[in-house]
């Protein structure tokens, strides 16, 4: 795929905050699909390790760390350098998304970010109530924004690989359920056609259902956290308490699930770490499988968009979460991080493209509990490929930072939607552009349920009647 097209073209200045390991890969891709002012790109990280990357290419860096105070004095100047409309693609960890988004639109500037990113000290500060650390609590304050000023220069939020792809994925997945169900339906154009069409359909819930297979051909050293994406990331929301959007249909609740007084109240927590909690869940190439419930946005928003309500009452509401087997390394290295009571490890090491000898990342959405029992609809990127189409990035890598190209597209050819978050965009449009980056994509129906393949040996306490039912899918 020697002619890459080139989707749009940014009149004004382009401000990329972050240069880790999505920010290297995204880079390149932004060269690759936007034509724009070359003088006028500007990459702000604290850290120099991938700086040859800015400075080979004649761009400018600024080696800052964004703070509270000195934000907006950094950002605000650059964003508005010049002619034409600014854009700020934040890719960083430890700067407030929401205060960032908030000046962007201020000024006029188009901006996307991956996640719902705090000020520095958020993840680990021991004194606040876990509430108060959920993402929940920050997918919150986004939407409270939101309400209080509809409108206005776009603003995308939490657009990667998941949060983001996947909200897309969930899409063209009911899409192929109803027509492989016989069930006639135009695409929906609104949320409430779509949740009345998840409804319709008798979706019970969503699994975010991933392994990653990448290995490297040395083994992790002891007291290294080794990942395939960022460390400092993986370790702050694997912190955060368990999280997942809670469907109408669930009949139990686990002891420590704690719930929501205000706002959209799609969602509950459990008082216990995200990556110190395991799920029953499949994939195509494992088959059943152990994944994580690291709390994300997407098990918050997809719950919430695919609500169905008759005035103030929810009527129908799916369970969601993200159930997440890393990789092997990372496993691991989870097991050695909680093993020693949460200390973490004295070294991080991101594996680079070239270290890893194979794997694939499989990235789909399960969406389970209708007619034809669980349908898994998703991207299975290997390393092999991801070298060929995009460098300096891991087939992980590459899921988020197409996600980021196609969230930019949508953006500047919607530059007046005010702040949207991935389940309101054009799926179809989105999943255009980044299917190029994503590999095989594809769908796959299963008998599996929860309640299968267990060894059979040891009481449980589970419900036989009703599969799909959170009970049976959470490990005790």
């Amino acid at each position: 795929m020697a002619d890459w097209p080139v989707h749009a073209t940014i009149t004004g200045p382009i401000v990329m905050i972050g240069l880790g390991s999505i920010g290297s890969g995204t880079l390149p891709l932004i060269e690759r699909h936007f034509n724009f002012d070359k003088s006028r790109f500007t990459v702000i990280s604290p850290m120099t390790t991938h700086r040859a990357l800015v400075d080979e290419r004649g761009y400018r860096f600024q080696e800052t760390v964004l703070t509270p105070e000195n934000f907006r004095s950094v950002l605000e100047p650059l964003l508005t350098e010049g002619e034409g409309q600014g854009f700020c693609v934040n890719l960083s960890c430890d700067t407030s998304s929401l205060d960032i988004m908030k000046m962007c639109r201020d000024v006029g500037a188009l901006y996307i970010d991956t996640v719902i990113e705090p000020w520095l000290g958020f993840y680990f500060n021991a004194e606040a109530d876990n509430a108060l650390r959920t993402n929940y609590a920050l997918r919150e304050s986004v939407r409270e924004e939101k309400r209080n000023n509809p409108g206005g220069t776009t603003a995308v939020s939490c657009c990667g690989a998941n949060p983001g792809m996947v909200s897309w994925f969930v899409k063209q997945g009911l899409m192929d359920i109803a027509r492989d169900t016989g069930f006639e339906t135009d695409v929906p154009t609104t949320r409430e056609g779509w949740a009345e069409l998840m409804c319709d359909l008798g979706v019970k819930g969503v699994h975010i259902a991933e392994r990653d297979t990448q290995i490297s051909d040395k083994p992790k050293p002891l007291d290294e956290f080794w990942n395939t994406w960022s460390v400092d990331g993986f370790i702050a929301e694997g912190y955060q308490p368990a999280e997942l959007g809670w469907g109408t249909h669930e009949k139990w609740m686990p002891k420590n699930a704690l719930t929501h007084e205000t706002g959209c109240k799609a969602s509950i927590f459990l008082d216990q770490p995200g990556a110190d909690t395991r799920v029953r869940t499949w994939c195509p190439t494992p088959g059943a499988q152990y994944g994580f419930l690291v709390t994300h946005n997407e098990s918050i928003s997809i719950a919430d968009y695919y609500s169905v309500r008759d005035g103030d009452v929810v009527t129908y509401r799916p369970t969601c979460h993200y159930a997440y087997h890393p990789a092997n390394c990372a496993v691991l290295s989870l097991h050695e991080l909680f093993g020693r009571a949460g200390k973490i490890q004295e070294k991080f090491h991101l594996l680079e493209e070239d270290e890893i000898v194979s794997g694939i990342d499989e990235l789909g959405v399960l969406i389970y509990g209708h007619a034809k029992n669980a349908y898994w609809y998703g991207s299975q990127l290997s390393i092999e490929e991801t070298r060929e189409i995009a460098p300096y990035q891991n087939a992980t890598g590459l899921q988020v930072t197409s996600a980021v190209i196609a969230g930019m597209v949508w953006a500047l050819e919607n530059p007046e939607a005010g702040i949207v978050e991935t389940d309101e965009m054009d799926f179809q449009r989105c999943l255009e552009i980044q299917k190029p980056y994503l590999g095989p994509v594809k769908g796959y129906y299963t008998d599996w349920t929860p309640i299968d393949e267990r060894p059979g040996m040891f009481p449980e306490d589970i419900d036989i009647n009703d599969p799909w039912q959170f009970r049976n899918i959470l490990v005790r």
